[in-house]
């Protein structure tokens, strides 16, 4: 009875470790560092490289932080999976928090990024300790017109995604590099980011801006217990709004999260870690303290 009894248990364990194998992997994962941990996630089709800056600051030879930054499933030349990209992230950096036993660590997320650094404080309390959302809105879709019911953005989503499936290479390609050239100043920056968005699946990165404009957190928000920090860009948008305005949009949008902070980069653009670096790390070091 007691080796048939180990048999099952073995059985078991190996059974549970294959299906473990068995699940897509959502991210990649390079860590950095010694000390109180953070995790960093990059934008949309962007590589965790991204980060190269922030993690020399953060958790080099002078830190006193441990930096563990991932690179979505899709982007930057790393393998797809199927599904939900998103959810399935959210889900396993959840668990991949809780496995490491990292306690509640400070989450920076760019762009996508932040829409699932804000996605952990709002469903996973408990793993999440402040957030850093750099240029990130709880609803994209809604800045122009507030307004909008969750079936109209949902309907203005599918709508986006089939124009962009229907665009032939050449096509997205130059809208591609029409888009990022707007969202970083310096040409070597540009082509990176362009660079990275060629080795991405183009599935994902459909499925995944069409999840963000479908989304509206801007009451989900106010389950958020986590301190947060928000840091923005209006200079790639000047001939539309003026600062004010763009400024007012992220006040309104992000109203219901207790005890924001906003902050406005005067010069970046949207990659404020390559425009405007030592503006973006030293809030966010003054921040983590």
């Amino acid at each position: 009875m007691k080796r048939t009894m180990q048999k099952l248990f073995l059985l078991g364990a190996l059974l549970a470790s294959a299906a473990q194998a068995a699940t897509p992997t959502a991210f990649t994962v390079d860590v950095t560092g010694q000390g109180s941990p953070v995790i960093l996630i990059p934008g949309l089709a962007s590589s965790g490289d991204v980060w190269q800056g922030t993690v020399a600051r953060l958790c080099g030879p002078q830190g006193a932080r441990q930096c563990h930054v991932l690179t979505l499933a899709g982007f930057a030349g790393v393998a797809p999976i199927g599904g939900d990209l998103l959810a399935q992230a959210e889900q396993q950096l959840a668990d991949y928090i809780t496995g490491k036993k990292l306690g509640r660590p400070a989450i920076i997320g760019h762009s996508l990024g932040g829409f699932l650094a804000l996605k952990m404080g709002i469903n996973h309390p408990a793993q999440t300790g402040k957030l850093v959302i750099v240029d990130s809105l709880p609803a994209l879709g809604a800045t122009q017109l507030p307004s909008i019911t969750q079936e109209q953005l949902q309907a203005m989503s599918l709508q986006m995604q089939a124009a962009m499936r229907a665009q032939d290479a050449a096509t997205a390609s130059a809208s591609q590099r029409r888009t990022v050239a707007s969202m970083a100043s310096a040409p070597a920056d540009v082509e990176r980011i362009i660079g990275w968005g060629q080795r991405s699946d183009r599935e994902t990165v459909i499925q995944a801006m069409g999840t963000l404009m479908a989304s509206d957190l801007r009451q989900d928000v106010a389950k958020v217990t986590s301190p947060t920090l928000v840091l923005g860009t209006w200079i790639a948008y000047k001939d539309y709004a003026p600062r004010a305005a763009i400024e007012a949009t992220f006040q309104q949008q992000y109203a219901q999260l207790p005890g924001v902070q906003v902050a406005l980069a005067d010069t970046a653009r949207h990659f404020i870690m390559y425009d405007q670096p030592d503006w973006m790390f030293g809030r966010i070091e003054q921040f983590l303290r």
